[in-house]
């Protein structure tokens, strides 16, 4: 926990003194550009293929009903992003019918070009403050999905008012497009603007149960993260010998962190 040194009783038990972990409020940010219309390699319940922007939407609403279940304090707004940020529902709220009929109301959109992310830096800063004058803090969930345009954005290194996750879904690497370089200006943006620990997370295997794995990894809050390179969670169920454990091979991912 940060800020939280632990002290020894004597008796060799480990204890933390208490600390006040704050109710968030969660700013979405859903990429609608026209790649977000790419099919993933699963299929619905109508047999149809599902697109990057319906596995968003089901993972949004997972995460949500998972989150509310923890603490039905927090509370989420929404926010598109094209060439730049726009509110899709700028009002935080906790009631799940009305996540519902935001999530719902997004829809992707023609090609979008590079992604600005000034003014949801801008927007997020302002959300911030109002919440902390609540006791409660922000978090900014951005999901991306362009292989080939890296986002850019204007904001000063020393403004850090809220935490910053990325869920990035990406094309494999080709002539065409720089997945990679997409993800290095993502890791620079979040390292940029986030107060508390911010984790990025990528694959470009086009599998939408990695996406709801990854999602469920942001429930945990930003007061009570250890730092990503010691996330090893989720863990295998099924112990199997490192010959015949395909897992990682099927979750290979293109790119790399910088870090």
């Amino acid at each position: 926990m940060e800020g939280i040194e632990g002290e020894s009783s004597g008796a060799g038990r480990f204890t933390l003194p208490p600390m006040r972990i704050s109710n968030e409020d969660i700013i979405f940010c859903v990429d609608v550009d026209a790649e977000s219309l790419v099919e993933m390699k699963s299929t619905g319940f109508n047999g149809k293929p599902v697109t990057r922007v319906d596995a968003m939407k089901q993972a949004i609403l997972l995460f949500v009903n998972s989150k509310l279940s923890i603490n039905p304090d927090h509370r989420f707004a929404f926010v598109t992003l094209a060439k730049t940020a726009s509110w899709l529902r700028k009002e935080f709220s906790s009631d799940i019918e009305s996540t519902l009929t935001a999530v719902r109301g997004i829809s992707a959109t023609s090609a979008c070009g590079q992604a600005d992310l000034t003014h949801l830096f801008k927007l997020a800063s302002h959300e911030a403050k109002k919440s902390r004058a609540q006791n409660r803090i922000l978090r900014v969930i951005l999901i991306y999905c362009r292989s080939s345009v890296r986002p850019q954005h204007q904001w000063p290194v020393n403004q850090k008012l809220f935490t910053m996750d990325v869920l990035y879904l990406h094309d494999k690497p080709g002539p065409d497009n720089c997945p990679q370089k997409v993800y290095d200006a993502l890791v620079d943006a979040l390292e940029h603007v986030s107060e508390n620990e911010g984790y990025i997370f990528e694959s470009g295997q086009g599998l939408a149960r990695i996406l709801f794995r990854q999602m469920c990894v942001l429930l945990s809050h930003p007061q009570q993260r250890c730092v990503q390179d010691d996330v090893d969670i989720p863990k295998s169920l099924v112990k199997k010998s490192p010959a015949a454990d395909t897992t990682n091979g099927e979750d290979t991912v293109p790119v790399t962190s910088s870090q």
